[in-house]
């Protein structure tokens, strides 16, 4: 769940208050809950929210620093119970092992969009069970990237939940376009008790649609992408204008 707007580098009590508030709401309801900071705390702030957290329980507080600052990350470690969990921003076996040899993570979160595919995602797995890390794959992204990341999580010891976008606030407030807006079988997916169930064969099939692939390809935007000059450089939209059903 969200746990915060930005917040200053001190802030006033109300605002460490209102993120305690919505963590209780949620238990209230009878639900664990990861908090997630998306690296939005300054170092002050981090451990005031650590302490006055810590007594709710929380699975975890994911990004509370960015991973840029790691020795702060260590000392709030240091400071709290709740264990800490970051990787989203972390790309490579290479980035994560300073983290894990100085104790400071306990939950790691590599995208599988990012860190270099199943292969890598796998290794930085591995890397992590031999530290004691667990693992909790970051995936606010479209069914063929949780269909990845599942692959990783049921072959994986040390795995632990999976984040997955389907209800996700900005999916709702996007209107129409959700997790399983793209598939043919929007049952692939479905949720028991908690459970995503793994399928019977190898891999997860998934049909995509293609009346929602292209109008979706049209709706999106060129955007910007900063080159290694620091100029701003607009791109195509990669727009698709033909495409078949597709098995993945």
């Amino acid at each position: 769940m969200n746990a915060t707007e930005d917040m200053n580098w001190l802030d006033s009590p109300s605002a460490i208050q209102s993120c305690v508030e919505r963590l209780k709401q949620v238990k209230a309801l009878g639900l664990d809950a990861g908090l997630d900071f998306h690296g939005r705390l300054h170092r002050p702030m981090a451990k005031q929210l650590a302490k006055a957290l810590e007594p709710h329980q929380p699975l975890f507080i994911e990004e509370p620093l960015l991973c840029e600052h790691p020795e702060a990350i260590k000392q709030l470690s240091n400071h709290t119970t709740i264990p800490i969990a970051f990787g989203e921003r972390l790309y490579t076996r290479w980035d994560v092992k300073r983290f894990l040899e100085d104790s400071s993570v306990d939950v790691l979160q590599p995208d599988i969009a990012h860190a270099g595919g199943i292969s890598e995602t796998r290794r930085i797995a591995n890397m992590a069970e031999t530290y004691d890390v667990a693992i909790a794959p970051h995936c606010p992204l479209g069914p063929i990237a949780l269909a990845a990341s599942l692959q990783v999580a049921v072959s994986t010891p040390n795995f632990v939940i999976q984040e997955m976008s389907l209800g996700m606030h900005y999916n709702v407030e996007a209107g129409d376009i959700d997790l399983n807006s793209y598939l043919v079988d929007k049952t692939v997916f479905d949720i028991t008790d908690g459970f995503v169930a793994a399928p019977p064969s190898p891999a997860w099939e998934l049909k995509l649609t293609k009346s929602w692939c292209g109008a979706s390809a049209r709706r999106r935007n060129p955007g910007n992408r900063k080159s290694s000059t620091g100029r701003m450089d607009r791109f195509a939209s990669g727009r698709i204008t033909s495409i078949d059903d597709q098995v993945i």
